[in-house]
């Protein structure tokens, strides 16, 4: 059999025509479909905070974001790769966004699960600028042979590549810009040591105080210009599940209502009366919610029951259960997480109404 031969290309060579192999061709960006629009939450793209100083909340995180980038700028390198961890709606994606402005470097949005091959990962690393931010939102769900593409990408900025099959078979080194890789995850304990170990700075944020997302409404009720009162902010603020995501949502809902029931104004009155119209109550859960906690309290005796008979019988799927549900639920002292499943607290009992059973 012939040894295989070593090559190094630059990124000016382009990628040779011909490579193949078990994760099928690769090809220009544009060849792949891989230019997906940015990613966004469910708030309105001009909400986003456009600084660090905007930013509200999270003042640890941002402090310490500020000096890694201040001390790149200063020596004139790419930031270190981030992996950003959280709940959906905290801001990660905004983050990201902050930093790649501060750094004044282009940004490449994608995500885990619409990468399917390790050339689609080949396709988006060669279309890089020197210093380029690559975002991969919900990356604890890339796939193997996409990790292995990213190893010697995050490390040497290089990517190894095989040109052909059997005895013929060469290895090809093609060096990349240096980049920035962001990484952003709702479940850590999902990502794979090797790939966890390559991220320089690893930040995970926190649900929001009432305090920093009453700011948030105020900031967001502002840039729409919707008139509120603090009476009005401070109830959307209680009742946001400690998301921004969430806040800036129900805001519009509740302009919604106060533009054709009320005088276009959200008072406290007003709020109270729109979010009790969407089900939403004081502690912020929504009917989805009460039907989780009114399932292991009615149908299971309190628990403890599993995950996946939850999901079967509110007909929802195992990871909305545990990714979109239990996380408020948990934080909000509702529920706990057993070895045999899960059990609803006193607190639950007595936010539904419900006597809670002796010795509980």
């Amino acid at each position: 059999m012939e040894e295989m031969d070593d090559f190094t290309l630059r990124p000016e060579d382009g990628l040779p025509e011909d490579i193949t192999g078990a994760a099928g061709p690769i090809g220009p960006p544009e060849e792949n479909a891989l230019d997906p629009e940015p990613v966004v939450g469910d708030d309105e793209p001009q909400l986003r905070p456009g600084t660090l100083e905007e930013f509200v909340g999270q003042d640890a995180i941002k402090k310490n974001l500020s000096i890694y980038v201040e001390a790149a700028k200063r020596r004139g390198e790419p930031l270190d790769h981030v992996l950003l961890a959280g709940p959906p709606g905290l801001g990660k994606t905004s983050l990201c966004r902050i930093l790649a402005g501060e750094m004044g470097v282009g940004l490449r949005p994608t995500s885990g699960p619409t990468l399917e091959r390790a050339g689609d990962m080949a396709a988006i690393l060669t279309s890089l600028e020197e210093g380029d931010f690559l975002f991969v939102d919900e990356i604890h769900r890339l796939n193997r042979q996409i990790e292995e593409v990213l190893y010697p990408a995050m490390e040497d900025y290089a990517m190894d590549i095989v040109l052909g099959q059997g005895p013929s078979a060469r290895t090809i080194r093609m060096d990349l810009p240096r980049f920035t890789l962001v990484g952003a995850t709702t479940r850590t304990g999902l990502m794979t040591k090797p790939l966890l170990d390559r991220f320089g700075v690893t930040e995970k944020l926190d649900y929001y105080g009432f305090e920093d997302l009453e700011k948030i409404v105020v900031r967001a009720a502002k840039i729409l210009d919707i008139p509120i009162s603090e009476g009005g902010a401070r109830q959307l603020a209680r009742r946001s599940r400690g998301t921004p995501r969430v806040a800036n949502r129900l805001l519009k809902r509740v302009r919604d209502y106060a533009q054709v029931i009320g005088d276009g104004t959200i008072d406290e009155a007003t709020a109270n009366a729109a979010l009790e119209m969407q089900g939403v109550d004081v502690l912020g859960l929504d009917r989805a919610d009460r039907d989780y906690l009114g399932l292991v309290i009615d149908k299971f005796d309190g628990g403890p029951v599993g995950v996946g008979t939850i999901s079967v019988a509110l007909g929802e799927a195992r990871d909305t259960v545990e990714e979109i549900r239990e996380p408020y639920l948990l934080q909000s002292g509702l529920i706990q997480r057993t070895s045999r499943g899960r059990i609803a607290t006193h607190r639950a009992y007595d936010h539904l109404g419900i006597p809670s059973p002796s010795g509980r």
